[in-house]
């Protein structure tokens, strides 16, 4: 059959978008396209007839569409616009999607190393019946929580701090709901999230150990979206809707029920949470009642768009995260009822706006200013010893960038400038006995990027390379940050990966006392201070906190062929600057205030096979060597870093037909690093003699989760989904930390935290 004849059989068929052409063809021919959103976007086509092979229904779309399509020798189909018709368009280099459905459907692996997760394509996970974004990334290789929080999440080794998280943009210092259980971010708002773990584009700084950058939708489609949904823990909804032919206004609001009504999936929360925390220990105390308490949170999110012309954009970004805990303490003192409120807020509100500009076919800038203010502040009142503690840690984050885009035929170049001040308070307000402590410090820095971006017309090599300088005016002090990303593609199924970085940070956070801020969320922010010894001056001490700074290495190899993918990726971290204070010991070293290092060095490995489009399993396999280095402790030798999981297993499988989904999975490793007591105790200075430092370790983590949608129609233009979910459905005795303290006789008690003991949870949710 020639392409007239199958043209005009096929003339009379209604046209639909191109999008859905593709996403037909894909599962029938089992390849995958990879193209720029702006190409595509607008155009229609008619659907191919069935009996057509695969290079006919493309010959065929050419002619309807007037694109090109070009078959890579992978299973990849490149679209792209017409050598003369390319002149008139803006110019952007394709970023070759190298695995799609990684792990699941929404997760895709690119060829600079990094992984894009659109929550909207998002398949199902085991455990998870909401796209969450940072439960999400938990599934990934290298990627984990040592506490199962998303407020802790541990990136090749690295502590959360160590995480740079971006909401279109702005820097977020808050990322979780039921202080960790739950993400701050509504997945149904966020278009997309791009996660790098090494080889991080030079226009990121900070975030030693990753880049989890959250984008929502930036283009302005005239269509009308909503939804509404609840859980057993919250309640949400968003709106998508456009205003005039140029504005759109996106809208999102989430509220936790908790305080209405209890569930077992709170009950679970919140054992987990305020568990060993002031909250609950005043519940155990024999003299004092804890009543009245009342949990809850919420999450406000609004962006405006308006296209003041076809080449001027201007976008307007807002997000206010809340967290807030009350209860009275009542005790009877003396024959006298004494009741007092103690209470816990965690906020982080962020705004900003963003004005683009294309100047010509291949010439864009981009200019952004925002405020991030975060605010974590705690008043806990101990009747039994009448005495009032205050304590606040505040974070006040004002950036500016101008950033500039240029692509001309196989080369992309970014560069751009970005200035930051950020000014971070600590308050410590004590009544009885009466002391009074506030610290505030800023730090204002500079920095410059550039970078230059190659991709073969092949579409095999790839290869970005960039530099980031930085300058912290206070220290008078410049750091140079090289930036690499290199992916070749061989032997039709093979790729080779290289991937490196060095990178710096200022802002990191600290526990002072394991009680702070009721002993639920302990950690601080706070910002380097350069000092090279301890400072004391005015009845205050200030150690030294360094600025953080990383080199990184990576190498992988992959095949990829028939929806198998197999991965080996080996790496090796060292970073440099971190305290005692930020690494949460509860061992001899708590109240150290040492500076030091760690060195990871790792591989993971990952096999992934679909079968046929219903079904997909992988399993995968991370191996690491994590050690600390601090010159004042433990005579110098390298010891066990706190978050040092040495093996980790994940084993999963979904399977999705028509309207249903199902997951299940296993994930496994080795207990974490444990400092026990010494046997032979000398107890008279009434201090805990203690072994070599995390020369033990806690008993293997084992957890069997599973969860389960089902969609249907409600109507021609609402549909609904009802899930359910079952996490560590063997309610599996997980401790997560174990530490030790001297009870009222002088003797040594352990105290063990738990990780989720079975936790249900359903949810249903309509989309308008």
């Amino acid at each position: 059959m020639n392409v007239a004849s199958f043209k005009a059989q096929t003339l009379q068929k209604e046209k639909q978008p191109l999008i859905t052409i593709l996403k037909t063809l894909s599962k029938k021919y089992n390849v995958s396209f990879s193209y720029v959103d702006a190409i595509i976007n607008n155009k229609q086509a008619t659907l191919p007839e069935a009996d057509l092979l695969l290079n006919e229904a493309i010959e065929f779309l050419q002619l309807e569409t007037q694109l090109d399509f070009e078959l890579l020798d992978n299973g990849f189909i490149v679209v792209k616009l017409k050598k003369q018709t390319a002149s008139t368009f803006k110019i952007q280099n394709l970023d070759e999607v190298v695995v799609t459905n990684y792990l699941t459907s929404g997760i895709t692996k690119l060829n600079d190393g990094s992984l894009t997760i659109k929550p909207k394509t998002f398949g199902i996970l085991p455990g998870l019946i909401e796209p969450d974004v940072l439960q999400t990334i938990q599934a990934l290789p290298g990627v984990l929580s040592t506490d199962e929080t998303v407020s802790n999440i541990n990136v090749r080794g690295g502590t959360h701090d160590q995480n740079l998280l971006l909401w279109d943009g702005i820097k977020m210092y808050q990322s979780g709901h039921f202080f960790g259980l739950i993400s701050a971010f509504n997945p149904y708002t966020t278009k997309r999230v791009n996660v790098y773990k090494n080889g991080t584009r030079a226009k990121y700084g900070d975030g030693i150990s990753s880049i989890i950058d959250m984008h929502l939708p930036d283009e302005i489609d005239n269509e009308f979206d909503a939804g509404l949904g609840f859980n057993l823990i919250n309640a949400d909804g968003y709106i998508k809707a456009p205003l005039s032919r140029n504005t759109e206004l996106q809208l999102s609001t989430r509220r936790s029920i908790t305080d209405l009504i209890n569930t077992s999936t709170y009950d679970q929360y919140f054992k987990r949470v305020f568990q060993d925390s002031d909250f609950t220990k005043a519940k155990e105390n024999n003299n004092t009642v804890s009543q009245n308490e009342t949990f809850y949170f919420y999450d406000i999110a609004a962006k405006f768009l308006y296209d003041i012309s076809k080449n001027d954009k201007v976008r307007f970004h807002f997000l206010n995260v809340n967290n807030n805990l009350n209860y009275d303490e009542q005790s009877t003192i003396n024959d006298r009822n004494e009741a007092l409120n103690s209470k816990l807020s965690q906020q982080n509100l962020a705004l900003g706006v963003t004005y683009t500009r294309n100047w010509n076919k291949r010439l864009s800038t981009t200019a952004q200013v925002y405020v991030s203010h975060y605010d974590l502040n705690a008043t806990n009142f101990d009747v039994i010893n009448d005495q009032r503690l205050i304590q606040e840690n505040e974070v006040y984050d004002g950036a500016a960038r101008f950033d500039i885009n240029y692509a001309k035929n196989q080369i992309k170049i970014n560069s751009g400038y970005q200035f930051t001040e950020v000014g971070i308070s600590n308050l410590e307000d004590v009544n009885n006995p009466n002391f009074r402590s506030f610290v505030k410090n800023v730090l204002r820095s500079h920095a410059i990027y550039g970078e230059t971006g190659f991709l073969s017309n092949n579409g095999k090599t790839k290869l970005t390379l960039g530099g980031r300088i930085n300058y912290i005016e206070k220290f008078n002090m410049l750091f140079a940050e090289p930036r690499l990303s290199f992916s070749q593609r061989f032997l039709n199924n093979y790729r080779f990966e290289v991937l490196g970085e060095f990178k710096s940070q200022t802002t990191s956070q600290i526990i002072d006392l394991q009680n702070d801020f009721l002993g639920i969320e302990k950690r601080r922010w706070v910002l380097s201070n350069n000092n090279k010894e301890v400072i004391r001056n005015d009845n205050q001490t200030i150690y030294p906190i360094p600025i953080l700074k990383s080199k990184q290495l990576s190498a992988g190899l992959h095949y990829n062929k028939n929806k198998l993918l197999i991965s080996a990726e080996t790496y090796i971290k060292k970073v440099d600057g971190i305290t005692t204070r930020s690494q949460g010991f509860q061992n001899q070293f708590q109240f150290r205030n040492e500076v030091g290092s760690y060195e990871i060095k790792g591989l993971d490995v990952l096999l992934n096979k679909q079968f046929s489009d219903i079904i997909s399993s992988w399993i995968s396999y991370s191996y690491s060597k994590n050690e600390y280095t601090f010159e004042d402790l433990n005579d110098g030798n390298p010891f066990p870093n706190n978050a040092d999981i040495t093996h980790a297993i994940t084993f999963a499988g979904t399977y999705t037909n028509n309207n249903i989904k199902f997951a299940a999975g296993l994930n496994w490793h080795s207990g974490l690093p444990n400092t026990k007591p010494d046997i032979n105790q000398n107890l008279s200075n009434n201090d805990i003699e203690y072994e070599a430092p995390n020369s033990s370790r806690l008993n293997d983590y084992l957890r069997i989760d599973c969860s389960a949608t089902y969609a249907f129609n409600i109507s021609d233009s609402t549909k609904a989904t009802i899930g359910a979910s079952i996490w560590n459905i063997l309610n599996t005795n997980n401790i997560i930390n174990t530490y030790y303290a001297l009870n009222e006789d002088d003797e040594i008690v352990p105290i063990e935290n738990r990780s989720l003991g079975i936790t249900p949870n359903v949810s249903f949710r309509v989309i308008f």
